[in-house]
């Protein structure tokens, strides 16, 4: 074999290894993030709403968890592949001449945002509207039962879905710019208006978190706020054993003299609101007794 021939055969075998590389990469990487979205969903669903008596109920349920698991795992893998890259590049720069991290390359980074891409868009046109029809899905009339029957409807559906998308995207097109360009740039669905989708969708996403991190914050800060005990400290106790003495004795006015009310009054509901009071009020000149000890013995 002649040197010629030998150096394009390496670069062959080299160019061969570094795609099954990037293959086995991003399987690992799609089965790790499979099996996490799969251990989130089974832990947070309903047990009801996947145990059912009948087997075909129940299998079309496990599907369509399967299908809502495969769309979650490609959404969190676009949501982490912006960092991966970062990282990866900075990895990267740091050490340039390591043997061992030279799979991070800009070949596998590519790899990954088409393969995010093309998933993303299957789940989200295909996908996740076929799990929704297929759950609500019966058969057609006349039909024999099973999951069979039931897959025929939801392609049906989603046929029928299709039609009528393309045909109000196609009626718009005509309304707003009627010429013959607009209506040939309609066929060039997947180089054009895939990734136009796919940016409308995430910048409806980007607009949601941002209404929604500011009262997710404010919620999270109010409910901290409830949970946690305030320091006892600051507290004015004076100003506590006040309020309790004077609710107590009005308590005690009303216990005594019933008939000067307009309305019936509950005279165990009030015992019972007499009691904690004289408990709190107890407890408060206990911990008021406490403090001023503590004053003196700082003293």
């Amino acid at each position: 074999m002649e040197a010629p021939d030998y150096e394009v055969l390496s670069v062959r075998e080299q160019l061969f290894h570094e795609r099954i590389r990037e293959c086995i990469i991003s399987t690992l990487l799609f089965a790790t993030l499979y099996i996490l979205c799969h251990i989130f969903l089974t832990r947070f669903k309903k047990p009801a709403e996947f145990t059912t008596v009948d087997d075909e109920d129940a299998t079309v349920n496990k599907i369509a968890l399967e299908l809502c698991t495969f769309t979650l795992a490609i959404a969190l893998g676009a949501v982490l592949l912006l960092p991966f890259s970062i990282i990866s590049n900075e990895v990267l720069l740091s050490l340039p001449r390591n043997y061992y991290i030279q799979w991070l390359n800009g070949s596998l980074i590519h790899g990954l945002w088409n393969l995010v891409f093309l998933f993303s868009n299957l789940s989200l046109i295909f996908l996740m509207p076929f799990a929704y029809f297929f759950t609500e899905s019966e058969g057609f009339a006349g039909s024999r039962k099973g999951v069979l029957g039931r897959v025929y409807e939801t392609v049906v559906m989603l046929m029928l879905l299709t039609l009528l998308v393309l045909g109000m995207v196609w009626v718009a097109s005509a309304i707003v710019d009627n010429n013959k360009a607009s209506r040939e740039s309609l066929y060039d669905f997947w180089e054009y208006y895939l990734p136009y989708l796919y940016s409308c969708i995430s910048f409806l996403g980007v607009l949601l978190l941002l209404v929604c991190t500011p009262l997710g914050l404010a919620r999270m800060f109010s409910v901290t706020g409830k949970l946690l005990v305030k320091p006892r400290l600051l507290e004015d106790l004076e100003e506590q054993l006040y309020c309790s003495a004077f609710e107590e004795a009005a308590l005690t006015r009303r216990i005594c003299n019933p008939t000067s009310c307009w309305l019936p009054l509950d005279m165990e509901l009030l015992h019972r609101q007499l009691l904690a009071l004289q408990t709190q009020r107890v407890l408060l000149g206990m911990r008021q007794k406490l403090r001023t000890v503590g004053r003196l013995g700082a003293g």
